[in-house]
């Protein structure tokens, strides 16, 4: 049986909701940080859908704001699961 997007590029949802990640920019610059790790890992091991929801709220000892040690526990998180 062939996979539904079989010839197509592999598709990617993203989901970050405003009461997980009250700024935008926050927001905005999470989406492009996923999207960044999963198109790496797409060229090299991975073509398949992918869709990515955010669960626990950032940035509540920053005061809402998303840092550099927030960042990069997240795309560690990230990237162990691609």
């Amino acid at each position: 049986m062939a996979s539904p997007n079989q010839g197509a590029k592999p598709d990617l949802g993203i989901a970050v909701a405003k009461k997980l990640a009250k700024r935008a920019v926050d927001r905005n610059q999470l989406k492009r940080m996923i999207r960044e790790l999963v198109r790496s890992a797409q060229a090299t091991n991975l073509n398949s859908d992918v869709v990515v929801k955010l669960k626990k709220p950032i940035g509540r000892e920053t005061r809402g704001r998303l840092r550099v040690k927030e960042k990069e526990g997240l795309r560690a998180q990230i990237a162990g699961l691609i």
